[in-house]
């Protein structure tokens, strides 16, 4: 009989920290993003990525077991690229973080504005932003209860619309189903991936994990599984109850705002859900801010080769200014998403691309995986890429 190892989690604690990683407020931005590109068929959309990120997922699961480290994209790019291509890549999939995050502060501006109506959503941001660097310098963090009320922030909004919009279902939503076409479906993936990002959390603690190779896997198959049903189950309803003009009224800029319009009887739910939803992109910003800037520590780390560096605190203040940046200078929404899905992508892609270099991995047949991991990556950089220079326009 196997001894449980100290200070170290089975499958089930990994799969939570998984779907801990990937709910986030993010999913409440992609409705509205949507509506006016895609139609019904954006449930294909989240179909694709629910695949596409199992496949990327367990491919850098195999990286991790073949290249175990303290958690770092740059262990799994380096034997193939070198230290500088994975070095840059570490940095894109840290830059990518931070891209989010402006979104993020931007949305919190804006779900505070109706509190506060006399300042305007981006001086909300300003003022979000400034604060939560202010608590990161200092040191407050969090506690195991504050996450536990973050995750539960996220999974309230989702719970409670899915419920109201279940029992207002109606089946001529859904028809025409793919009225801008098939591409469009294709192209929303950039769009959709933004609610996933994080799925690699339970790869990058590979060293944390009882029996990692087979564990780590499970993880992030059980998390994936069930954050994409719950996504599923989030759009379909959502699609199901509410005529897609209304999320492309320009009058009707928040999730919230449509839902008051089109469940004026549940007014009293619809703003706890509104609060909750503000909540949890303010929890998401501190603790990101918090990671980041310890990922931005171990970076800097190796790329000195010094033992003694920033620490993740001095980091703190270089992370908010980068993501005050993206939250500043980006106002096509478009450009968030397309710059969050092109800097992550790229670092999974690099992490894959160093499974085709090693010869076992193709006799044993799992570079299959891999491969379609890259092919469903290689079209979401696609559309990033497609959806940024289109923004710029």
């Amino acid at each position: 009989m196997t001894k449980k190892q100290p200070h170290k989690i089975g499958v089930g604690t990994a799969t939570i920290f998984g779907m801990n990683a990937m709910i986030g407020a993010g999913i409440f931005t992609a409705p509205s993003a949507m509506a006016s590109k895609v139609g019904p068929a954006g449930i294909l959309a989240y179909l694709f990525v629910v695949v596409s990120v199992w496949f990327m997922g367990v491919s850098i699961a195999r990286a991790a077991t073949l290249f175990p480290s303290e958690g770092s994209f740059y262990a799994y790019i380096k034997p193939l690229l070198g230290h500088h291509i994975a070095m840059l890549l570490n940095a894109s999939h840290l830059l990518g973080i931070v891209v989010a995050m402006g979104l993020l502060t931007q949305n919190a501006g804006a779900y505070l504005h109706p509190f506060i109506p006399a300042i305007s959503p981006y001086m909300l941001g300003v003022i979000i932003l400034a604060t939560l660097i202010a608590l990161n310098i200092f040191g407050v963090m969090l506690s195991s209860i504050g996450q536990r009320a973050l995750i539960a922030c996220t999974l309230f909004p989702l719970i409670a619309i899915i419920i109201i919009c279940l029992a207002h279902t109606s089946w001529a939503n859904f028809v025409p189903f793919a009225p801008y076409g098939m591409r469009n479906v294709l192209a929303a993936t950039r769009i959709v991936i933004f609610g996933f990002f994080g799925f690699e959390c339970a790869s990058l603690m590979f060293n944390n994990v009882i029996d990692p190779a087979r564990n780590v896997p499970r993880a992030l198959t059980y998390a994936v599984g069930i954050v994409g049903g719950l996504y599923l189950l989030f759009v379909t309803s959502l699609i199901a109850a509410i005529p897609l003009w209304l999320f492309e009224s320009p009058e009707l800029p928040l999730l919230t705002d449509v839902l008051r319009i089109r469940f004026p009887d549940n007014d009293f739910i619809i703003g706890a859900v509104h609060i909750s939803i503000l909540s949890a992109m303010l929890g998401t910003v501190h603790s990101m801010i918090c990671s980041t800037s310890a990922s931005l520590s171990t970076l800097i780390g190796l790329a000195t080769e010094k033992k003694k560096h920033l620490t993740q605190q001095q980091c703190v203040p270089i992370i908010g200014t980068l993501i005050f940046l993206t939250f500043a200078l980006l106002k096509n929404q478009g450009l968030f998403f397309g710059f969050t899905a092109l800097f992550m992508v790229s670092a999974y892609i690099g992490a894959m691309l160093t499974l085709l270099s090693i010869k076992k991995e193709w006799t044993s047949g799992r570079n299959i995986r891999t491969l379609i991991g890259l092919g469903t990556a290689g079209t979401i950089l696609y559309f990033s890429i497609e959806l940024i220079f289109k923004s710029l326009a």
